[in-house]
């Protein structure tokens, strides 16, 4: 698979007792899939993967790929060490993945050609299609419009999640480079659509994903009215799930529709009290649609 479109769900980790809740992780990635999203991400920033041994981010992919067969799945990878990355990655790909997403080595702020020599290792080492993960607000580091389009004349880079929250930026990306460009900042998913984004990786998408899904395929056939209608009644609870840091809103909400245990792990913090009632309010509303 080398097309990257529709709405992609970055799935949140599960925990039970301190430990990885596989069998909720599995009926997570099957309900997402039954709702109309078109591939899963495991281990990306929502999915906790920071928090995440390497052989559990490893026993977390195998668990979505034995409960979703057939569905198109990506792998986060990220990490500031080029070996071990690299050695991870030999690792993933030895499974049935769709591809990869990885972000920029975080907290050496690397110079921007040390951004492409990076990425370009990636890539030449990678089996399956590389994503790039432009979110300078956890990396430290903002990717540039000509290093990202130095980065995509690689044949296998093929895909950008756009968390850079700069519209010209995004506009240059669809009307400059090949890459296919996903909304990372779920706000941004009707403008980057209409824009001529291919698709989006949502946390939000969790909730109600077929309405996300609708607003893909709504602007695809070119009716914006009418996704711009279904956006904005999305919107109230797309702004709830990030009043706090990620994914501790999402897991809230997950728990109170009984998807998984509100846990995660520290130093993230469950959703205040306060939040969690708004949530679970916005939750009622949005059953009713």
């Amino acid at each position: 698979m080398t097309g990257f479109t529709g709405i992609w769900i970055p799935l949140a980790t599960p925990f039970l007792r301190g430990d990885i809740d596989f069998h909720a992780l599995q009926e997570l990635a099957r309900r997402m899939r039954s709702s109309g999203a078109t591939g899963l991400i495991v281990c990306g920033s929502t999915g906790e993967a920071a928090s995440l041994s390497e052989d559990e981010q490893l026993a977390a992919l195998d668990a979505v790929l034995d409960a979703v067969p057939g569905c198109p799945v990506i792998m986060g990878l990220s990490g500031n060490n080029i070996h071990s990355v690299l050695g991870r990655l030999e690792q993933i790909q030895r499974r049935r993945i769709a591809g990869i997403l990885a972000p920029a080595p975080y907290y050496i702020r690397p110079s921007q050609a040390g951004l492409v020599e990076y990425f370009h290792t990636l890539a030449d080492a990678a089996s399956v299609p590389l994503i790039l993960y432009n979110i300078p607000y956890r990396t430290g580091v903002s990717m540039e419009f000509d290093t990202i389009a130095s980065i995509a004349r690689h044949d296998n880079v093929v895909a950008i999640k756009d968390c850079g929250g700069d519209i010209g930026l995004t506009m240059r990306l669809v009307a400059e480079t090949k890459l296919q460009v996903l909304a990372g900042e779920d706000h941004q998913l009707l403008s980057t659509l209409a824009l001529g984004g291919s698709g989006a990786i949502l946390a939000s998408a969790h909730i109600r994903t077929d309405l996300f899904v609708s607003i893909h395929e709504l602007m695809c056939s070119g009716a914006v009215k009418e996704a711009r209608q279904v956006f904005y009644r999305l919107l109230p609870m797309i702004r709830l799930l990030f009043q706090e840091p990620n994914p501790g809103p999402l897991k809230a909400a997950l728990a109170m529709q009984s998807w998984m245990e509100n846990a995660l792990r520290p130093p993230m913090q469950k959703a205040s009290a306060s939040l969690a009632e708004h949530i679970r309010e916005e939750l009622m509303r949005l059953e009713c649609l």
